[in-house]
C-alpha cells in the first residue's frame, strides 16, 4: 500500500543491477544523462531514486522502460574513474512507488509515493526469515564467491524483511530474479521466493563440488598409474622381460622393407617413436599400433610384372568370353602401349550394360590376361563418403576406406581394381561417395590419393580401375567424364547359343558333379531354352534354366533311373514346364490398329503393346498404363498430327463426338520417353482408317507436329529385342542410320531395316493398303501398339 504524500527526486536508471534497501553497492556511471544527474545532486549525502531497466539493451531508457517500484538511495561517495566515467557508492534506504515523471531531459526526475510493505502474518514472516537466515549461512559456508564477513552482516539485521533484502543483494542472482524480489511488497511472498532461489543455489554448488571432487580423484588415480607403469617398465627392462621393446623394433625393419616414399617413412618413424613412449595398457597404444600396422602392410613398392604377350592375352580373353570385341580391343591396345611406353598409367574404364552380360567376370579375365592381381569392391548402396576415404583416427574403431583396404588385401600396387555397381552409389547427410571417387578415378590426381585414416599420400596411378554400371544416367557428370565408357549391349540369339555351348553348359555340368558323357545338350535343346524360356539382354537367366535341366538329370542319375543323355527339345519342355515366352506381335496385329514399337530398359531392349479403342464421347483422349509426362505428350502430338491429316488418310470420324482410349500394358510398370511417338501415330492411324499393321514390323522414333521423325537412343538394344521377338522389318529414324554399325552383321542380314524421315514413310512401310473395317464410335475397334522410350 502507499501513502498520499507525493515527492519528487532525480531517478538513476541501472542496467542488470538492482539496489535493495539496506544494501551498499558501487555503480559505474557512464551515460551522459546519468553523469548530468550526478553533477546536479551535489555529491555525498544527496538522495536519489534508483530504478532498474526492464530491457538492458535500451541505451537511454524513458520512464516506461523502468520498473515502477524502485529504491530511494543515498550517495555515500563519488569517485571519478575517467574523463567521462564516475563510480558512485549508493546505500539503499526504502522502497518507493513511482507515480509519474516531472521531466525526462536532461535526466529523469520522478514523482513517487512512500510504499508500505504488507505484513499479514508476523509469525509466518519470522519463520520464513529464520529459514532464509539458515540457508544463507549454509550458502556462505560452501560458496567460494561469497566472503565470510557476509555472515556477520546478516547477524546485524533482525527484521526479516531487511534480512531478505541484504541476502538478495549479496547472493549471485540474475537481474530478473532480483527485480522480481524488489517489486514484491508482500514480505512473506518475497521471503518465500528468496528461499526457493537460495535452496537451488545450495544444491547447484553441492553438485558442482561433487563433480570437482570426482575429477580430482580420477586425475590423481591416472597420475599414480602412470608412475607405477614407469616403475614396472624399468623393472621389466632390468629383468630382461621387456618383450614389447623387441616387438616394436620389428616395426623399424618392416618400415625399411616396405620401401615407402621418404615422406611416408618419415611419418611412420615419427609415429613409432610416439608408440614407444606410450604405456602398453593405454587405449591410445592400440590405436597407434593399428595405424602403424596399416602403414607397413600396404604395397608401397610391390607390384606384378605385366604379361606383354599380346597373342597370349588375346587367347585368354577369347577363352573366357565370347564376342565383346570392343573391350578386348581396348585391353590389347593398352598392352601394346605398355610394351612401347612402360611408364604408361593404367586406364580407367567403365563397362556399361544390362545385367548378366558378363561385366564383372570380364574384369577377372582382364586381370588374368595382364598377369595382374584382381580385387573387387561393390559400391551398391554405399552412402557414406568415409567408405571411400576412410574415417579419421580420432574416431573409435576408425579404419581406412574401401580403396586402401582393397589395396592391402590384394598386396600389389598395380592390380585390376573393379568398382562394381558404380551407378548404385547413394548420398546422404554423411557426404557424397561419388565426390570422393573423383580423385580416385582421375589419372592426374590419384598418384597422390589421400585417405583420411592414413593422412599420407598413396599412389594409385598404376592401378587399372574398371567400373561397372547398368545405367549411365545416375552417375554424376564429373565422375562420368573421368571414365572411358565401353558399352556392352545385350547378346543376340546366336551369341547366347555360342556362350551356352562354350561356357554355361560345361560350367553347370562340372558344378553339379557330372561329366560331359553323362549329359549332352544339343543345339535343338539349347535353342528351345534360349527362345522359349528366356528373354533377356544377358545370360544370367539362361544359366539358371540350363542348371534346372542339368539338376533334373542329376536326380535321375542319383536315383539310378534310366535316361537318355542326349537331351531333346521335348525333354527340355517336360523339365522346364510350359513355355514362358512367345511372339505376340503377329497375333496382336490380326485386327486393324495394331502396331509394334521398340523400347529400351536398363535390362536391355524390349517390346510393349499399346491398346486403343474408339467410342462415343466428347472428343477426349484417355491415357492409361502408368505413362510418364513425356509419353503422354507424344500421344497428344500423335493424335494432333492424325487429326490434321484426316483428308489425306481418308479418316471419316467426328472427333468432337468421339473419345479415344490409349492403354499401355502392363499397367503395373511405369513407362516414359519420346520414342513411342511413331508407334502411337501408326496405331491411331490404323485404328481410325481400319488398315491393319503388318505383324512382322516394329518401329521406334519421336514424332513432331509436322510429321518429322526424330532420332532416339538405344538403337542396338531395341533392334536386338525386335530380333528376339521374331520381327522381320524394323523402322528407324533416318538420323539413326549411323547407329546400325553397332548391330552384329548376322542380325542385320536377318532383318529388313528401313529408315524414315517423315511419318508418311512409316505409314507406307507398316500399314496394309486395304482396310479391313472402317471404325466409328458405333463400331468400336481395339488397338495394341508397343512403344517405350
Amino acid at each position: 500500500m502507499t501513502t498520499s504524500d507525493t515527492k519528487t527526486l532525480p531517478l538513476l536508471s541501472l542496467r542488470n543491477l538492482v539496489l535493495f534497501p539496506g544494501a551498499v553497492m558501487p555503480v559505474e556511471i557512464g551515460r551522459p544523462s546519468s553523469l548530468r544527474l550526478i553533477d546536479a545532486l551535489g555529491g555525498k549525502g544527496a538522495h536519489v531514486l534508483v530504478g532498474t531497466q526492464k530491457d538492458a539493451d535500451i541505451e537511454e531508457p524513458a520512464g516506461a522502460d523502468l520498473y515502477t517500484i524502485c529504491v530511494e538511495g543515498e550517495i555515500v561517495r563519488i569517485v571519478k574513474a575517467a574523463e567521462n566515467r564516475v563510480t558512485a557508492v549508493l546505500r539503499g534506504l526504502e522502497r518507493r512507488r513511482v507515480t509519474g515523471f516531472a521531466q525526462e531531459r536532461p535526466y529523469l526526475t520522478a514523482q513517487f509515493e512512500t510504499l508500505t510493505e504488507i505484513r499479514k502474518d508476523p509469525i509466518e514472516i519470522d519463520g520464513l526469515g529464520m529459514a532464509v537466515y539458515d540457508v544463507a549461512k549454509q550458502l556462505i559456508a560452501i560458496s567460494p564467491d561469497i566472503p565470510d564477513e557476509t555472515a556477520q552482516v546478516l547477524d546485524q539485521h533482525k527484521d526479516p524483511a531487511r534480512l531478505g533484502d541484504i541476502v538478495a543483494a549479496t547472493v549471485d542472482l540474475s537481474p530478473e530474479e532480483r527485480a522480481s524480489l524488489l517489486v514484491e511488497v508482500d514480505v512473506a511472498e518475497r521471503l518465500r521466493r528468496l528461499l526457493v532461489l537460495l535452496q537451488r543455489k545450495v544444491e547447484l554448488i553441492k553438485v558442482k563440488q561433487k563433480i570437482d571432487s570426482q575429477v580430482r580423484e580420477e586425475f590423481s588415480k591416472h597420475q599414480r598409474e602412470a608412475v607405477l607403469r614407469q616403475k614396472l617398465k624399468a623393472i621389466q627392462d632390468e629383468l630382461g622381460e621387456g618383450e614389447d621393446a623387441s616387438d616394436l623394433d620389428a616395426f623399424e625393419e618392416k618400415i625399411k622393407a616396405a620401401q615407402m616414399p621418404e615422406e611416408v617413412a618419415k611419418t611412420a618413424r615419427k609415429q613409432l617413436e610416439r608408440l614407444k613412449q606410450m604405456a602398453q595398457s593405454s587405449a591410445e597404444y592400440t590405436v597407434q599400433r593399428t595405424y602403424l600396422e596399416w602403414l607397413v602392410e600396404l604395397p608401397w613398392a610391390k607390384q606384378t610384372e605385366d604379361r606383354l604377350d599380346l597373342d597370349k592375352a588375346r587367347e585368354i580373353l577369347d577363352a573366357d568370353h565370347y564376342d565383346l570385341k570392343k573391350v578386348k580391343k581396348r585391353i590389347l591396345e593398352y598392352l601394346a602401349v605398355r610394351k612401347l611406353a612402360p611408364g604408361k598409367k593404367g586406364p580407367i574404364l567403365c563397362l556399361a550394360g544390362p545385367p548378366g552380360v558378363g561385366k564383372t567376370s570380364l574384369g577377372k579375365s582382364i586381370a588374368r590376361s595382364l598377369g595382374r592381381e584382381f580385387i573387387r569392391v561393390s559400391l551398391g548402396g554405399v552412402r557414406d563418403e568415409a567408405e571411400i576415404r576412410g574415417h579419421r583416427r580420432t574416431y573409435i574403431g576408425a579404419l581406412p576406406g574401401r580403396i586402401v583396404q582393397g589395396m592391402r588385401r590384394v598386396g600389389t600396387k598395380n592390380p585390376v581394381f573393379m568398382l562394381d555397381e558404380i551407378d548404385k552409389l547413394g548420398a546422404d547427410f554423411r557426404g557424397d561417395p561419388s565426390a570422393a571417387l573423383l580423385e580416385v578415378l582421375d589419372p592426374e590426381q590419384n598418384a597422390t590419393f589421400s585417405d583420411h585414416y592414413l593422412e599420407v599420400n598413396f599412389d594409385l596411378s598404376n592401378v587399372i580401375f574398371i567400373a561397372t554400371a547398368n545405367m549411365l544416367d545416375p552417375i554424376p557428370p564429373a565422375l562420368l567424364d573421368r571414365m572411358e565408357i565401353l558399352e556392352i549391349p545385350g547378346y543376340t540369339r546366336e551369341e547366347k547359343m555360342e556362350i551356352a555351348r562354350r561356357h554355361l553348359v560345361p560350367k553347370q555340368v562340372s558344378e553339379h558333379g557330372l561329366t560331359s558323357a553323362q549329359i549332352v545338350l544339343p543345339d535343338a535343346a539349347l535353342t528351345t531354352v534360349v527362345e522359349q524360356y528366356t528373354r533377356e539382354a544377358g545370360v544370367r537367366n539362361l544359366e539358371r534354366e540350363i542348371a534346372n535341366v542339368i539338376r533334373a538329370i542329376a536326380v535321375k542319375i542319383a536315383e539310378g533311373q534310366a535316361y537318355d543323355p542326349n537331351i531333346s527339345a521335348e525333354a527340355v519342355g517336360e523339365i522346364l514346364g510350359p513355355q514362358k515366352y512367345y511372339s505376340e506381335a503377329a497375333e496382336r496385329t490380326e485386327i486393324p490398329g495394331v502396331a509394334t514399337g521398340l523400347a529400351w530398359t536398363p535390362a536391355g531392349g524390349d517390346i510393349l503393346f499399346i491398346e486403343a479403342s474408339i467410342m462415343l464421347g466428347k472428343g477426349s483422349l484417355i491415357l492409361t498404363g502408368q505413362l510418364g509426362d513425356v509419353m503422354k505428350e507424344s500421344a497428344r502430338a500423335a493424335l494432333s498430327w492424325v487429326r490434321t491429316h484426316v483428308d489425306e488418310l481418308g479418316i471419316n470420324v467426328d472427333f468432337e463426338k468421339t473419345d479415344i482410349h490409349l492403354h499401355v500394358p502392363a499397367g503395373g510398370v511405369s513407362k516414359d520417353g519420346p520414342s513411342a511417338g511413331v508407334a502411337i501415330t501408326v496405331a491411331l492411324t490404323s485404328l481410325l482408317t481400319g488398315r491393319r499393321v503388318r505383324g512382322d514390323v516394329a518401329m521406334t522414333g519421336e514424332i513432331t507436329l509436322r510429321g518429322t521423325v526424330l532420332p532416339v537412343g538405344g538403337i542396338k538394344e531395341k533392334v536386338l529385342a525386335a530380333h528376339r521377338a521374331g520381327i522381320k522389318r524394323v523402322i528407324l529414324p533416318e538420323r539413326n542410320r549411323k547407329d546400325i554399325v553397332d548391330i552384329p552383321e548376322t542380325i542385320r542380314s536377318e532383318l529388313e531395316i528401313n529408315f524414315a524421315k517423315k511419318i508418311d514413310d512409316v505409314l507406307e512401310a507398316t500399314l496394309e493398303t486395304v482396310p479391313v473395317v472402317v471404325p466409328g464410335p458405333d463400331a468400336p475397334a481395339s488397338t495394341e501398339a508397343t512403344a517405350r522410350a
